[in-house]
């Protein structure tokens, strides 16, 4: 099998895996997405009263990014454009997964596996941004936006490589985690988004 095809396929279906719907159907027999905000993400586990495994979720959504790339760096360790494809391919998966008919969470933390990959001080970057706004604001999707749009400035200055597939790449990533949290962004303009530690009100 070629190994681009190979490659993406896998990471596709590693990124795929819907660690939050799975960890709160088994451990709590409830299905997260009639929960909350019905994300199956790390933000609406937490907030749904199980921190435990929104924590879980959160080192399980950031670690199937990771390993995604990884495995194209050992597949093909001189092409860095198949490890950005990767990237791509897993953080689709986690938004679109096959098994929960293409419905699946916002991406963030797996992106930030994904760059933790392939640009580790770029992640580091988004990461603190992403803590300072929550800490300041206290809310986790301005945090989350602000964070998806530093990350590719971040990453194409300090990437290894800059191709324009590369940098589409990244670009791409960051306006897929922006266009996800369209929700968030109406209720942001309209001063109607929960803020983390407040009680979650029922969104789509």
């Amino acid at each position: 099998m070629n190994t681009w095809l190979l490659t993406l396929s896998i990471a596709y279906l590693l990124g795929s895996i819907p660690f939050g719907y799975l960890l709160v159907r088994f451990v709590r027999h409830e299905d997260i997405r009639a929960v909350g905000s019905g994300n199956i993400g790390a933000t609406n586990v937490l907030r749904s009263g199980a921190k435990g495994l929104g924590v879980a979720t959160l080192l399980l959504d950031l670690l199937k990014g990771y390993a995604a790339v990884l495995l194209a760096r050992q597949l093909a360790p001189a092409h860095y454009t198949l490890a950005v494809a990767a990237a791509v391919a897993a953080v689709l998966g986690h938004v679109f997964p096959v098994w929960l008919r293409f419905r699946g969470g916002k991406g963030v933390a797996s992106a930030l596996g994904v760059f933790l990959a392939l640009v580790p001080m770029a992640a580091v970057v988004a990461l603190a941004v992403f803590l300072l706004v929550v800490l300041l604001s206290r809310y986790v999707s301005l945090a989350s936006i602000l964070a998806a749009a530093v990350m590719p400035v971040a990453a194409i200055a300090l990437a290894p490589e800059r191709s324009p597939l590369v940098v589409a790449g990244f670009l791409f990533l960051s306006a897929l985690i922006i266009a996800r949290h369209h929700a968030n962004i109406r209720r942001l303009l309209a001063g109607t988004e929960n803020r983390f530690g407040s009680p979650k009100k029922v969104t789509a």
